[in-house]
């Protein structure tokens, strides 16, 4: 499989699924980086008035990239991770996929989270890449084994 794992990550915990996931399935990694980065106050969604409340709740919104260097083009098959805000992706990620041409291309998403699941988050990124097939993937939680995620990724049939 010829594989890129593509990330954002605003404290650490979806770097660490990434890394692992990418060991697993021997792909290349590459993290999805913002223009100006997230600080503490930013990541509060207690405060309606952070950066991260704010953004999400604008579906428009578009947070910008630090680079547009994802080596897209040379993989089929895209793991996308990130963790989950206010129930699906952050917009940050609408922005990387809007990017790049991802037309034929497997996007397969994988999220972190202290609670919530992957909820709309397939439907919200589809119309930033709609000539994408973009799978619902799953949660990464915990300890990660990557004898047990290339399972995952091997039941995939990619």
């Amino acid at each position: 499989m010829n594989a890129l794992v593509a990330y954002f990550s605003a404290t650490g915990t979806t770097a660490k699924a990434a890394k692992a996931l990418a060991n697993a399935v021997g792909g290349e990694l590459y993290e999805i980086k913002p223009a100006v980065p997230y600080t503490s106050a930013d990541l509060n969604w207690m405060d309606k008035g952070s950066r991260s409340s704010v953004e999400m709740k604008d579906t428009r919104s578009r947070p910008a990239l630090a680079d547009t260097n994802a080596p897209v083009a040379e993989h089929d098959v895209i793991f996308l991770g990130f963790p989950v805000w206010w129930y699906v992706a952050p917009t940050i990620l609408n922005t990387f996929l809007e990017a790049y041409d991802f037309t034929g291309k497997t996007i397969v998403l994988f999220a972190t989270s202290g609670g919530s699941g992957l909820g709309k988050s397939a439907a919200g990124l589809q119309v930033s890449a709609p000539g994408a097939k973009i799978l619902d993937g799953r949660m990464l939680k915990g300890r990660l084994n990557e004898a047990e995620l290339k399972t995952w990724v091997d039941g995939l049939k990619l």
